[in-house]
């Protein structure tokens, strides 16, 4: 049984050393970073958000793990996709801050990355970001949030859509399934779903008429999401490929590194339903329950996901057209409408990891 680490957000005592900080710096001082870091390049892989965004994991806790890191004798450095880095300084991520280098993963203009084999269904292969693989190790340090497409994003989405390229995100998209329906009945044309568009890939042409241009479409869905007529869906009937992808794809990059080279920690606070590249963010929908880590992903994974439970669900925290839909399972489930445990399942069928876990809880 895998072993979990674990600093609650809860303070049992209003002083400095009983809080998450605290807790954090003693979650790292007991885990062997000389072991697995030391004289080492370590990537400490995020997602710095984009937009106006203010939810991602605030820069106090990067630059205490960047500390630890050096501490042990690494060499570590900040890194996520190209377009995210040009704004990561509006959240107070600065290499000063930080204490370390913000590298883009792909280089500029994603034009450093390396092909790795994948070879299930039509994603035949994904372009992995080339500072990632030339990393000696990795940090995968994830807001743990709601998705939805994936029900859940935390470690297992930073690496299988984090790690490579803008062209291999939507590969994997894809294979959910292509197929949108417009229904123009329905349509207010409010257009927020262009606005919500990253890629600029929806528009309504002069006749009015809701248009995908599918060269740049990376099937995000989140035309999908922030229609409130519900006038545009896509096909989800691949949801169990698209989780199946994700896992092979993190199974493939993680493949790059040696043997106890790669540390996953989930930082399970300002727990919102969606993912930090809208660009925005929304209010938290469970309180803050604290950070998570471990070196079985699997494990750190599901013990992220059952630590948000629904009847810790803070009413009115959902914003519109998000509703709770009266049905079993997770609360992500409820939102979404897809399991949040798909993919620790297949990751383990990977053989990435563990569902079974047990908690050490850092006091």
């Amino acid at each position: 049984m895998s072993k979990v680490y674990f600093a609650s957000a809860r303070l049992k005592a209003m002083k400095p050393d009983a809080s998450l900080p605290a807790k954090f710096g003693r979650m790292l001082d007991g885990l062997p970073l000389s072991e697995m870091f030391g004289d080492k390049s370590v990537a400490i892989k995020m997602h710095l958000g984009g937009g106006i965004g203010y939810t991602t994991i605030p820069p106090l806790f990067v630059r205490m793990l960047v500390e630890r890191v050096k501490k042990a004798g690494g060499r570590p450095f900040v890194t996520d996709g190209f377009y995210a880095i040009a704004s990561a300084v509006d959240r107070g991520y600065t290499s000063e801050v930080l204490g370390a280098p913000i590298v883009s993963a792909s280089g500029v203009n994603e034009k450093y990355s390396r092909p790795l084999r994948i070879g299930f269904k039509d994603l035949k292969e994904v372009h992995a970001c080339g500072e990632i693989l030339d990393a000696d190790a990795m940090i995968v340090f994830s807001h743990g949030k709601g998705h939805g497409q994936c029900g859940w994003g935390g470690a297992i989405k930073n690496i299988a859509m984090g790690c490579v390229v803008g062209k291999s995100r939507g590969g994997i998209h894809g294979l959910m399934d292509t197929e949108f329906e417009w229904r123009e009945d329905d349509c207010t044309h409010c257009e927020q779903c262009v606005a919500n568009c990253s890629m600029v890939a929806s528009s309504f042409n002069k006749e009015g008429k809701f248009h995908i241009f599918m060269h740049h479409c990376r099937f995000c869905m989140h035309c999908v999401d922030s229609c409130p007529a519900k006038a545009i869906s896509i096909s989800t009937a691949g949801i169990l490929d698209f989780q199946r992808g994700m896992a092979k794809v993190t199974k493939a990059v993680l493949g790059s590194f040696e043997p106890n080279r790669v540390l996953y920690i989930n930082h399970v606070l300002s727990v919102t339903p969606f993912c930090d590249c809208w660009g925005f963010s929304s209010p938290a929908i469970v309180p803050d329950v604290g950070t998570f880590a471990g070196t079985d992903i699997v494990s750190v994974e599901k013990a992220s996901i059952d630590s948000i439970k629904t009847e810790n669900f803070i009413q009115g925290s959902l914003s519109e057209p998000l509703v709770l839909n009266d049905i079993d399972g997770h609360l992500f489930q409820k939102i979404h409408s897809k399991d949040p445990y798909l993919q620790c399942h297949e990751a383990a069928k990977e053989g990435l990891g563990e569902l079974a876990y047990e908690i050490a809880e850092v006091e």
